[in-house]
């Protein structure tokens, strides 16, 4: 409950934090949209990285863009990622925050991210043994270098691809880090709060 209440709420205040920054560029005489609010929604494979195991999760995320620089746009991004299979060895799930970068070349949008936040890994039954303990869940802070692509179907619709390469502590193995691998395709809804500013795919 605690990682879907702070998902809710880290996208929430970048809606009202984009609600709050347009309202005021449309009180202006030029009434330029200089952030964007966008959302997301995908499915996830990881491959967790202990035992071979594998989950399938969906991510959901929004992101909040500045878009008054012109070759690149820098990005405030929040995603979460909740596994509907967690397979036979453990589920991870995982909360995130951190910059995200895209150059935008037409109606497709390559970008660069580096992530922050704070991960769960459940152990399934009968939990897992290590040594002389069995755990049954982890928490741990992770972090996650990554990057994807958006592409543009119309002003508003765009569909994502990404790969996140994460870095996750646990004491269930001799090193004490993993590194599981996230790879998501979904999709992303652009949201236009100034229907008479038109910026480029």
């Amino acid at each position: 409950m605690k990682f879907k209440q702070a998902l809710v709420r880290a996208i929430t205040l970048a809606a009202i934090c984009t609600f709050n920054h347009i309202a005021s560029a449309q009180a202006s005489p030029a009434g330029t949209q200089q952030l964007q609010l966008s959302a997301f929604a995908a499915l996830t494979g990881t491959f967790t990285d202990l035992e071979g195991g594998k989950n399938l999760g969906i991510t959901a995320g929004a992101d909040l863009t500045f878009l008054a620089l012109r070759l690149v746009r820098p990005s405030f991004e929040a995603r979460g990622t909740y596994p509907i299979d967690g397979g036979h060895i453990s589920s991870q799930k995982n909360f995130l925050l951190g910059p995200k970068v895209e150059y935008p070349i037409g109606r497709f949008h390559p970008y660069a991210d580096f992530l922050f936040g704070r991960g769960e890994i459940d152990y399934h039954s009968p939990g897992y043994i290590f040594g002389d303990i069995r755990y049954i869940q982890t928490n741990t802070f992770i972090y996650s270098s990554g990057g994807g692509l958006d592409y543009n179907l119309t002003h508003n619709l765009a569909l994502k691809a990404d790969v996140q390469f994460q870095h996750w502590e646990t004491p269930v193995v001799p090193s004490g880090v993993i590194h599981p691998i996230a790879i998501t395709f979904g999709a992303l809804y652009n949201f236009d709060f100034n229907p008479h500013h038109r910026h480029s795919q």
